[in-house]
């Protein structure tokens, strides 16, 4: 078979021809970089009149021009596009794998991957997984791992802060040595709820207790290349028999695991393994929608009945928006998977069929909507990898739709970025058309011509860019075209004659009440 009609060479393509519109896309994130800088300078310049121009109407016309609203635009497509750039610049097409704590995405994993619980913690008691790991397909090497370890400001500021902020303690420690040094501030007695702010403080505590563990590992150059055999003890917090004494993961951003999945057709793939949610660990739903947003190409959302009983839960419901949230450019539904862990009569969860069945139909009630839902034993690799089957078979056809319609809604935001610069410029320019002297009108054509010309070449040069890819057919608007059509000739809303005459018969007359 040639290699462009397997999946491993459709993938390999796909990623091939992300690369020049991540090209472009980095062209326009200069070109609005640019344009900032010259918006700071116009900006400078209308406050500098403003202290200099006597005339009241001039001086109303100015304070009307709203160029801070054009700047913090700027900065919201410059962080939507990055995201957009990081997703087409990638060298795999990259899975997430989300859910609770215990409900077996570890099990999914080591079935997809062939690794085991020393380099994917598992375990029967509290959560055991304490950092994100990536993990990356390579038929030609041996198991390895690659550690990125906090820095002390980047610890501080992403780690330690939040506690600071979320839980009132105070002025923040801006050195390791003063969070070292200094008690933790107590907790205060007035934040709402009793439990969970508890909870946060004994997580707080414990980066305090045990800082001296990890502290040496933030001063470490990353990444660091280790064993299979060190791998857990950097992403975990537990032996594999339970015991709570690894602290290195407390000094971790993430870790990338290079290794040969069983299913060798998988391709140029990633599997994002996110830690179990529902911990009381700060900053964990941000991370989950920094990483959805940015790293991720698809989800797989991982959900264990009970086999006594269960049901969609609140937390379920708002796991899902979490994640709903990380990409509001391109619909979750679009790129989401929901797996159902079904559990055997031999297992500690029993056998939960039932209930798998249960949830599967009512996962309609709940809202919480997915591309498919099916039932699968994660600790199986063979029901395990027809999930990931599933998953590659539908990237591989629509991932190029999915990047089209990401594509498509940064081209509305910029086209309506466009008007509304258009908008405020008019304003300057009308502010300075002929009300203030020569050598200020002067000045401002200059920065105003540098300007316009700037933001309509680049906005133009990028629209054009997407426009190209519009003709392209948009495979889910076919199908929800054809699902019309196919309802309106199933039910054309016409009665039949039959019951025309009968309705006819019981009223005495042919109304077009009757027939409606």
């Amino acid at each position: 078979m040639n290699a462009t009609t397997t999946r491993t060479g459709r993938i390999a393509s796909i990623i091939e021809k992300r690369r020049p519109l991540a090209q472009n896309i980095q062209r326009v994130e200069a070109n609005l970089k640019s344009l900032a800088s010259a918006l700071c300078h116009l900006e400078d310049h209308r406050h500098n009149l403003l202290t200099r121009v006597d005339d009241s109407n001039v001086t109303t016309r100015l304070q009307e021009i709203d160029l801070v609203r054009i700047q913090s635009s700027i900065t919201a497509e410059l962080e939507a596009l990055g995201k957009l750039k990081v997703r087409l610049c990638r060298d795999t097409l990259n899975i997430g794998v989300v859910g609770r704590a215990r409900q077996g995405k570890s099990r999914l994993l080591q079935s997809l991957t062939g690794l085991t619980a020393v380099e994917i913690p598992d375990g029967d008691r509290q959560h055991c997984t304490g950092v994100q790991s990536t993990i990356y397909h390579n038929p030609n090497i041996e198991t390895y791992g690659e550690v990125s370890f906090h820095s002390e400001q980047s610890f501080l500021e992403e780690v330690i802060s939040p506690y600071y902020e979320k839980l009132c303690l105070g002025r923040k420690p801006i050195t390791i040595a003063e969070f070292a040094s200094n008690p933790l501030p107590p907790l205060p007695n007035n934040l709402p709820g009793y439990a969970q702010p508890g909870a946060m403080y004994e997580h707080l505590s414990k980066y305090y207790i045990y800082l001296e563990k990890y502290r040496h590992l933030l001063r470490e150059p990353s990444p660091r290349r280790i064993s299979r055999n060190e791998i857990r003890e950097y992403v975990a917090q537990d032996t594999p028999d339970g015991q709570r004494v690894f602290f290195n993961y407390l000094a971790v951003r993430f870790v990338k695991i290079v290794c040969n999945f069983p299913n060798t057709d998988v391709g140029q793939i990633a599997l994002v393994d996110m830690p179990g949610l529902g911990d009381t660990g700060v900053g964990d739903e941000e991370r989950l929608m920094r990483t959805l947003g940015q790293d991720v190409d698809a989800v797989l959302f991982v959900r264990m009945p009970k086999s006594s009983g269960d049901y969609w839960a609140d937390v379920d419901v708002r796991l899902y928006d979490t994640a709903r949230a990380a990409l509001v450019d391109l619909p979750i539904e679009l790129w989401s998977l929901m797996v159902l862990n079904q559990t055997a009569a031999d297992s500690k969860n029993g056998d939960n069929s039932n209930n798998c069945q249960d949830l599967m139909g009512d996962i309609p009630n709940k809202r919480i909507n997915v591309s498919e839902c099916v039932m699968a034993n994660c600790a199986i690799s063979q029901e395990a990898n027809k999930v990931l089957d599933r998953v590659l078979d539908y990237l591989t056809a629509k991932i190029s739709d999915l990047d089209h319609k990401y594509a498509f809604s940064c081209q509305q935001r910029l086209m309506e970025f466009q008007e509304t610069t258009k908008t405020e410029l008019d304003k300057a320019q009308k502010a300075l058309s002929k009300e203030v002297g020569n050598e200020e009108e002067s000045l401002f054509d200059d920065l105003f011509d540098d300007f316009w010309d700037e933001i309509t070449n680049s906005l133009t040069e990028l629209l054009n860019r997407l426009i190209e890819r519009r003709d392209s057919q948009d495979d889910y608007l076919k199908k929800q075209v054809e699902d019309i059509f196919r309802v309106c000739r199933e039910d054309t809303g016409i009665p039949t004659i039959e019951k025309i005459k009968r309705s006819g018969n019981r009223v005495g007359a042919y109304s077009r009440q009757m027939l409606c």
